[in-house]
């Protein structure tokens, strides 16, 4: 089987897996598809690799962002990933091992200072807010800014603008551009605390 092939059959699986993923638990899985790569290109292009040493993805899913993160971070880069599903985040541990695992965004904070990461330059988020409760997503985006440090960077997707209040209300600024290329297409919010 040639290398395309074999990515494609790959690229497949991660797919019925998602798919399977999101039938069961259509609330916390928020789509049927994984994350376009282009979707992917336009999450992680306002981070400078450069300077970036912590990093934290909440949601990771089936790791369409924690793959580019991992070939992007640098070297002495701590990163680590929250996925709630225990089948996804042991895959994710099995691809990707050097990175650190967690189950619940809702302990950010508190897993980041157990974890002696501290605070954070950056955080990706694929976590499908609109299908939390307002207390949830307040609790999550309060641990994210929590553990930013000044002037770091939130980066997040969402189908619809229903976060950008909020994200506007907690963030000294925020950038939305949408990328139709994504099923369903999405806006993307570069968040600066």
């Amino acid at each position: 089987m040639s290398i395309k092939n074999s990515n494609l059959a790959l690229n497949s699986a991660n797919k019925l897996f998602f798919l399977r993923k999101f039938i069961e638990s259509p609330f916390q899985i928020g789509s049927v598809t994984p994350s376009s790569k282009f979707l992917a290109a336009k999450m992680l292009e306002p981070l400078d690799w450069r300077s970036i040493r912590s990093i934290a993805e909440l949601g990771a899913g089936t790791g369409v962002f924690t793959k580019y993160i991992d070939s992007f971070k640098h070297p002495d880069c701590k990163a680590a990933v929250f996925e709630k599903d225990h089948e996804m985040r042991c895959k994710l541990k099995t691809c990707y091992p050097e990175m650190m695992y967690f189950e619940d965004a809702l302990a950010l904070s508190e897993q980041l200072q157990a974890a002696e990461i501290g605070s954070l330059d950056a955080v990706v988020s694929g976590l499908p807010f609109t299908l939390f409760e307002a207390s949830v997503r307040k609790r999550i985006i309060d641990g994210v800014i929590n553990s930013l440090k000044p002037n770091g960077i939130f980066v997040t997707f969402q189908y619809s603008l229903q976060m950008k209040t909020m994200l506007m209300n907690n963030f000294s600024q925020v950038e939305i551009s949408f990328v139709p290329l994504n099923i369903p297409p999405a806006f993307v919010y570069v968040c600066r605390k």
